[in-house]
Order: structure tokens, then sequence, then C-alpha cells
């Protein structure tokens, strides 16, 4: 019985470590792939396409994407997106502090975080999810300078129903490119990133112009990645 038990157990290791093996090699390539070809479409659009809501994307590159809208986004979504290594610590202790008083969580995703979920996973929330966008978030953060972070953020973020990336936000809100959005604009486009479904940056509520002024004054400490 011991020797069967112990052949198992052997059997078992050595299969999950070819899987694993095979799994780092997978996703490495994928991310490797995606640091020098741009995505077409992200599993999300597909899944808006699939249900009827329609998939409105055009890429633009970092350099075509207003300097004002990358200042905005960084402000409003990761003030630490130059320092950290993919994690915000802290905020995932406020959040995890919150979630034991409350019972509910609260965002304490970074940019690569979001980039890791909206180009390689699926949406909702599950534990299985939260480990592979961590470990995703790792790959790229190794991988990807900070420039390429920023521009897959930018370019896959979803701004509305069916719409995704600046260059189509740009033109749905404010009929311009993204790479002419104004100071204000931008800060409106960043203010309704927490639920662009919700809030729209052409009809502003009270709570998203409050937000779009914290951030105009957020801004001023952040410099473009690219112009």
């Amino acid at each position: 019985m011991r020797r069967k038990r112990r052949y198992f157990l052997k059997t078992i290791l050595r299969y999950s470590i070819i899987f694993l093996t095979i799994s780092f090699f997978f996703t490495s390539i994928q991310v490797i792939t995606f640091s020098l070809v741009n995505p077409p479409f992200t599993p999300l659009m597909v899944y808006r396409l699939v249900t009827k809501e329609g998939m409105n994307h055009t890429w633009r590159s970092l350099s075509k994407i207003s300097p004002f809208l990358q200042q905005a986004v960084l402000a409003s979504e990761d003030q630490l997106f130059l320092a950290h290594n993919g994690f915000d610590f802290n905020q995932i202790d406020q959040a995890l502090q919150e979630h034991a008083k409350k019972k509910r969580w609260r965002g304490a995703s970074t940019i690569s975080m979001q980039v890791a979920r909206n180009l390689f996973l699926w949406q909702g929330y599950s534990w299985a999810r939260k480990i592979l966008e961590a470990y995703y978030t790792i790959l790229i953060e190794q991988l990807w300078s900070k420039e390429r972070i920023l521009e897959m953020y930018l370019n896959s973020a979803e701004w509305g129903r069916g719409i995704f990336g600046a260059e189509a936000a740009a033109r749905h809100y404010f009929n311009c490119s993204a790479d002419s959005l104004s100071r204000d604009q931008a800060a409106l486009m960043a203010a309704v990133l927490p639920n662009p479904r919700r809030w729209s940056p052409a009809r502003p509520t009270s709570y998203i112009l409050k937000r779009k002024a914290f951030i105009l004054e957020q801004m001023y400490k952040f410099r473009p990645l690219r112009k």
C-alpha cells in the first residue's frame, strides 16, 4: 500500500510539474506576443459583441492619445503606477479591512492589474480569477514597459456600453480624436472609469463633477508617459 501511495503521489507531482511548466511557457508567450502586437479585441469586447451591445474600438498608440488623458487616468486610477511593481499593497490592505467590517469589496486594482484582467481573463469575482490576475500582473510588469502597460489600458478600458478605448470614447462623447482631448474632457473621461456603464462624460452628475475637480487638481503631479 505504501509503495502504491508513494507511486501515486510521485505521479501527481510529475504531472503537476509538467502542467505548470506548460502553463508558464504558454502564458509567457502570450504576454511577450502582446508586448509587440496590438490585440484586436479582448475577452470583454467579444462578450459585449455576443450580447449585442456592439464593439466600438479603434487602437491608438500612446503618442496619439492626449497627454491630458494619460495624466487624468494616472491621477484617478493609480497614483503610484510609476512606483509600484503591479500591486498597491496599502490599497489592498484597506480593501481587506473594509471587507472585514462592511462585508463588501471596493476596488483596489492598479492599472497593471486591470490590464491583466481586461486582456487575459474573464469578468466577475472569484478567487481563481484573482490568483490568475495577480500572476498575469507579475508577468506584464516584468516583460512590458510602463508605457506599454498604460497604452494597453487606454486602448482596452470600457468607457460605455460597447465603447472601448480612448479613441472610440473621445469620438463618441466629444466628437474629437483621442489626441485632441482637452484637460477638462480628459478629467471627465477619467472620472467615470469606476463605473462607465452607469456614468457618462457627456452627461456628468454632481458626483462626477466633484470627481472631475479632484482629478484636475491631481493631474499636475503627473507627467505624460509619452507625448
